[in-house]
């Protein structure tokens, strides 16, 4: 892919969480970025602007968004259609919407979520022209939503692989990571670059 791609962190995170795999996207050849906002108290109001005056600014034609960034990246594209993007590849994003989330609410935990827990908690809308969008999901089921009883095995632990089947969906994949070692997995990282590069993923790799 030719063109800067950014890459968003998710909720609770900053940044510098993303510098692994902007590391290995650079290393593959791709003018990987890292992009920051505050997931507590900005949110998605904040962030989506900010995303979508930085992408028409450094005229990004690549999204790549953990968790929660997939979901603010993805609203950035529905909220501002003529943007330059081409492909965007989420990691572990609750398309769907969480339980996870739901289940931090139910408990009176929601606050924890900040301006994000809405957004989150949602099954998101279609609608993003010609944007080809691909999931990367994890299949270790250890984390947050397994301790909260929100989430079986059939998860990273934090997000169910259910939830991150969406209609949109281009293609779907699954890595052996947790929902936290995403970021962190080579083998997410080469499905990224290949997205990136071929609007799909590798070949024979375990579908969704």
């Amino acid at each position: 892919m030719s063109g800067r791609v950014l890459v968003l962190h998710g909720i609770w995170n900053t940044r510098s969480w993303m510098l692994p795999l902007v590391w290995r996207l650079r290393r593959a050849g791709i003018d990987a970025h890292s992009f920051g906002y505050d997931s507590i108290l900005g949110g998605p109001r904040a962030a989506v602007p900010a995303l979508a005056a930085s992408i028409q600014a450094q005229a990004v034609t690549g999204l790549v968004g953990y968790s929660l960034g997939g979901l603010i990246a993805l609203q950035a594209l529905q909220q501002h259609p003529g943007l330059p993007v081409s492909a965007l590849v989420c990691l572990g994003t609750p398309l769907s919407g969480s339980q996870t989330a739901r289940q931090l609410c139910q408990l009176r935990l929601g606050r924890l979520l900040g301006r994000s827990g809405q957004l989150l908690g949602q099954a998101q809308q279609r609608g993003t022209g010609a944007v080809r969008i691909g999931q990367v999901a994890g299949n270790r089921p250890l984390g947050l939503g397994r301790l909260l009883g929100a989430q079986g095995r059939d998860s990273d632990g934090t997000v169910g692989l259910a939830e991150t089947h969406w209609p949109g969906l281009a293609d779907h994949c699954v890595v052996p990571a947790t929902h936290t070692g995403l970021p962190f997995n080579r083998q997410a990282a080469g499905q990224v670059v290949h997205f990136l590069r071929n609007g799909c993923f590798v070949p024979g790799v375990a579908p969704g």
